[in-house]
């Protein structure tokens, strides 16, 4: 059965806040470590209201030293809104701190609007246009020392942090299979090229230093409860914020809505029924069937499976709850 991951966006709900928030997402990861988890990753964004995890290194830190041995990471760094030297001296401290528990997922969407874009680089003039060449500036860093070098990333060269590609597009597929880099899809909320981006990874990809053939991790969406009609309630947390998200509306976790998919107009369920197509929402034998035939589709090497959800305590419970299946579906292969 291959590995399950964590991707946590430190979800503030309505009536709560950041503090809370990040307590929430080290108990979580504390869950996670103990029920077998291999890695534990948090998202880049700015400007959310309901997303406490917008200095992604200084969480990862966080998380890194309220645990001991599960993997922790970025799931992505946005490295357009950054000069590589900077996430270079970031990510070696954090591996100089943790050694052999950071990974580096990399994207290059800002995040955040354009507004907040122009905001955060102040310089707009390379932006995504340059990422394929940050990577590999990035990647350098990683490396030891040359005689002679005068730029160096100090903490950071030699600490061979690992880099993943993240992406929704076959952009990100293409550059991943370029560079002979781990990549990760973000089908949790962006489905559309799912398959033929995988195909296209897969089909092109070149070995490398790193990685000697393809590997692919997949965004999945997973609320387990003990019904399914819990679960289908606690799922309309993340229906409302995609609504509210892109309707410019965008703003803390809301309460669930009993019926709110019942209520929404044919357009809002229509984006719904794409952008959240790789969510499975039930109780355990849903689950399980679930995750079967979502691995089973896909051939994915590893699911990193988020939930977003109002009650924290339910959330732990859905992981749980995954966890236990997992296990079951482990011992019967």
């Amino acid at each position: 059965m291959i590995p399950l991951s964590v991707l946590d966006l430190s979800p503030v709900g309505e009536g709560s806040n950041v503090s809370q928030s990040l307590k929430n997402t080290l108990d979580l990861a504390r869950h996670a470590e103990r029920l077998g988890y291999r890695r534990y990753w948090l998202a880049e964004h700015h400007n959310m209201p309901g997303i406490a995890s917008a200095a992604t290194s200084v969480v990862i830190a966080h998380v890194a030293a309220g645990t001991s041995a599960i993997r922790v990471g970025a799931g992505g760094i946005m490295l357009p809104n950054h000069a590589p030297l900077v996430i270079a001296e970031q990510f070696g401290t954090l591996s100089a701190l943790h050694p052999g528990r950071i990974d580096l997922g990399l994207g290059r969407a800002p995040g955040t609007d354009m507004n907040t874009a122009r905001a955060l680089r102040r310089n707009m003039e390379s932006g995504v246009d340059s990422f394929p060449q940050d990577v590999v500036e990035l990647a350098n860093y990683f490396r030891p020392a040359e005689p002679g070098q005068r730029l160096r990333a100090v903490p950071g060269e030699g600490e061979n942090v690992p880099l993943w590609i993240l992406g929704s597009s076959t952009y990100g597929a293409q550059l991943a299979a370029m560079l002979g880099l781990p990549y990760a899809f973000a089908s949790h909320f962006a489905p559309a090229e799912l398959e033929n981006a995988i195909d296209i990874y897969r089909s092109r990809f070149q070995p490398s230093e790193q990685l000697a053939k393809p590997y692919v991790m997949l965004g999945l969406n997973v609320i387990a409860a003990p019904t399914t009609q819990e679960a289908k309630l606690h799922f309309t947390s993340l229906q409302q914020a995609f609504v509210n998200l892109r309707s410019g509306r965008a703003g803390k976790l809301p309460p669930p809505i009993e019926r709110y998919y019942d209520t929404l107009d044919i357009a809002s369920k229509t984006m719904l029924d794409h952008a959240l197509v790789c969510a499975i929402v039930g109780d355990r034998d849903t689950v399980k069937s679930g995750l079967e035939a979502f691995i089973r589709r896909t051939g994915a090497d590893e699911l990193m499976v988020t939930a977003q959800m109002f009650d924290h305590a339910a959330r732990v419970r859905s992981f749980e709850m995954l966890a236990d299946v997992h296990r079951e579906l482990s011992s019967a292969a």
